[in-house]
């Protein structure tokens, strides 16, 4: 299995980048606008995310650390034989964040894809959770 890793700083404070990571349903929108998520009845929480693109994945909650500012999920669908992703929010100083995002998955071909949509996505993510000086 191979791992994909991001370490984003984000000029945002824990609390409000954690607000947009830490909500399953509404965080991609908040992180990428342009995605759209919408929940699937039934439990376990699983959300259908359609990309700006017009890609549609489905992707399975596993596990909500509020204490820790963690939250897991997997991409669920017959491309990927496992997928693990999480997103953990670290304080970078009093005014800043640290987002550190990780994909664990197979098959390792995909992660050469993985790589390169967490490179574009990045700095989005940076921008759209950037707070405003008050």
């Amino acid at each position: 299995m191979a791992s994909v890793i991001r370490e984003i700083v984000i000029d945002a404070s824990p609390e409000h980048v954690w607000a947009a990571v830490g909500d399953f349903a509404g965080g991609p929108a908040k992180m990428a606008p342009g995605a759209r998520t919408e929940v699937l009845p039934g439990e376990p929480a699983v959300r259908r995310l359609t990309f700006a693109d017009g890609n549609v994945v489905s992707e399975r909650l596993i596990a909500r650390d509020e204490r820790a500012r963690r939250i897991v999920w997997g991409w669920v669908g017959d491309d990927v034989a496992h997928d693990n992703t999480s997103m953990q929010v670290f304080a970078d100083g009093e005014t800043r964040s640290r987002l550190v995002w990780i994909h664990d998955t197979l098959p390792d071909e995909l992660t050469g894809w993985l790589g390169t949509a967490m490179d574009r996505l990045a700095p989005v993510i940076q921008e759209s959770l950037r707070e405003s000086p008050a």
